[in-house]
């Protein structure tokens, strides 16, 4: 068997992805932007690769003009009633996105997980779960992708982000000029 090239190999890339996104609940993505629309403030928490993904959805949250926090850092306030919590974790028991999770909720914050499965203790915690099918950090069994670890998860989890900040941006009439001004002047 040849080696793949790096266009081969992207091109697999982009086929799971693709068969992915036809495979993802649009029902819970709905509820996903609804509660986003409705929050006070939106935080995101993940680890590793996820959360990586997830800090790129907070950043264009903020350039919406949206109070947006990312978990962990120094000026992240208290999370409370009225907020949401974003989380993302591939098995959905990574122990402290699931005490996250478990924290928010109890302090009457909403909470929204992406994994890839709804049945694990950070679902039975969320309000809605978004189930992106792609395979575990753990899964190396190449069925549910060819990708190394959580890869298709966490490329998964950056895509989601940004059709989720595309579809509010389409919602919320602002043009690119408005979200300009937002962007960093401290580079």
């Amino acid at each position: 068997m040849q080696e793949p090239t790096v266009p081969e190999s992207l091109g697999l890339v982009l086929r799971e992805l693709d068969d992915l996104a036809s495979r993802i609940d649009p029902e819970a993505t709905a509820q996903f932007v609804t509660l986003v629309e409705g929050a006070r403030r939106v935080f995101v928490h993940g680890a590793g690769r996820s959360g990586l993904a997830l800090r790129m959805t907070a950043m264009r949250l903020m350039h919406l003009g949206l109070d947006v926090h990312v978990v962990g850092e120094v000026t992240t306030p208290a999370i409370g009633p009225g907020d949401l919590l974003v989380v993302a974790s591939g098995s959905g028991t990574t122990t402290g996105i699931v005490q996250a999770a478990r924290t928010a909720a109890s302090v009457g914050a909403s909470v929204v997980a992406v994994s890839t499965t709804s049945d694990s203790p950070l679902s039975s915690v969320a309000t809605t779960t978004v189930v992106l099918p792609a395979a575990t950090k753990t899964d190396r069994s190449g069925t549910a992708s060819a990708q190394y670890a959580g890869g298709l998860f966490e490329q998964a989890v950056a895509l989601l982000g940004d059709a989720l900040f595309h579809t509010l941006w389409a919602r919320g009439g602002q043009s690119a000029d408005d979200l300009w001004p937002r962007h960093a002047n401290l580079e």
